[in-house]
């Protein structure tokens, strides 16, 4: 299968740098025109986080397109530090012992990134099975949902945070096997 994973566009809260998971975001304006220039191949599937910010930007780049809602793509649970950044973390002794675990710590009063990780991979190949006799999908998603399926299916490994991917870019790629082969950075 050709599988292009696609991160939503931006909202106001990814322009201020902030942890924006559960908060369900709409695009900005800014987000909706830097999507305005973005081609991508069309899919025979399509299938989109159920965030607005994701179900916008697909509607944007699918206009044609049904798409097909998993609730598990959502993206992290941030728990306390949600729809705050950095300098309004910064000395808070909770987002420090979470820096330094290099990542690896529970959101306080949200999810671990294990957790996280796990149901992201485990939607994945929920969709996979469920739309296995397609020949091409695409999935606008959450930026840490595709650092989380290309850190586990990707060949050759790269961690987490190798996959960081901006606004409204993504990953051309092959899907077979259980192993996602990238063909391309869109």
């Amino acid at each position: 299968m050709k599988l292009l994973l696609i991160r939503h566009g931006f909202t106001a809260g990814n322009l201020e740098k902030r942890y924006i998971g559960r908060t369900d975001e709409p695009l900005c304006d800014e987000g909706k025109a830097a999507l305005s220039s973005l081609t991508y191949p069309e899919c025979e599937v399509l299938i989109v986080s159920p965030m607005q910010r994701c179900i916008q930007t697909a509607s944007l780049l699918f206009p044609h397109q049904k798409a097909h809602i998993c609730d598990d793509f959502r993206e992290c649970d941030f728990g306390a530090f949600e729809g705050k950044n950095y300098q309004e973390l910064n000395g808070n002794p909770a987002y420090q012992k979470w820096i330094d675990s290099g990542g690896t710590n529970s959101f306080p009063s949200g999810e671990s990134p294990m957790q996280f990780r796990s149901r992201c991979c485990t939607a994945f190949m929920q969709m996979m099975q469920q739309f296995s006799s397609a020949e091409s999908a695409a999935m606008v998603i959450h930026g840490g949902t595709i650092m989380s399926i290309l850190s586990e299916f990707a060949k050759p490994h790269r961690e987490y945070y190798d996959w960081l991917t901006e606004n409204g870019h993504g990953w051309f790629c092959d899907f077979h096997s259980n192993i996602i082969t990238i063909l391309e950075k869109k």
